[in-house]
């Protein structure tokens, strides 16, 4: 039962909801790191709390971009191919791990973090319980 329902979901919803979930999980990240990083760099008072938001904010467009890229590869892969394996995870995860580290402009780190978000990816699908 639970399987017919979560065929229904469009792909929209589905990046709209990860999109959400990461991106708030990345801004609570940056509000947690961000005090510490401006102590470390010698901020404080107003400079400290700008670079507090600037940090919550930067992690959380990272996240929540991640995320849509992720999650929109991920459906229209499954759409494409009519199954709903772990290659579709394994396939999204590279495109994800390739996107971000292609503004580093170096194909070994491209190629590597392709290849790490790709094998996470597929492992955690794979282990999801049906």
């Amino acid at each position: 039962m639970e399987e017919e329902f979560e065929d229904d979901i469009p792909c929209s919803a589905i990046a709209v909801d990860s999109i959400t979930r990461l991106a708030t999980a990345g801004t609570i990240w940056g509000l947690c790191i961000g005090p510490y990083d401006g102590r470390k760099r010698g901020l404080a008072g107003v400079a400290r709390a700008s670079f507090v938001v600037k940090s919550a904010g930067r992690y959380g467009l990272q996240s929540g971009l991640f995320a849509g890229v992720f999650s929109t590869t991920r459906c229209g892969i499954q759409q494409y191919r009519k199954r709903k394996d772990w290659v579709n995870a394994s396939i999204a995860g590279a495109i994800a791990g390739a996107a971000f580290a292609a503004r580093t402009r170096s194909w070994i780190q491209v190629f590597g973090m392709a290849a790490l978000v790709s094998t996470i990816c597929s492992a955690a699908d794979y282990s999801k319980t049906s």
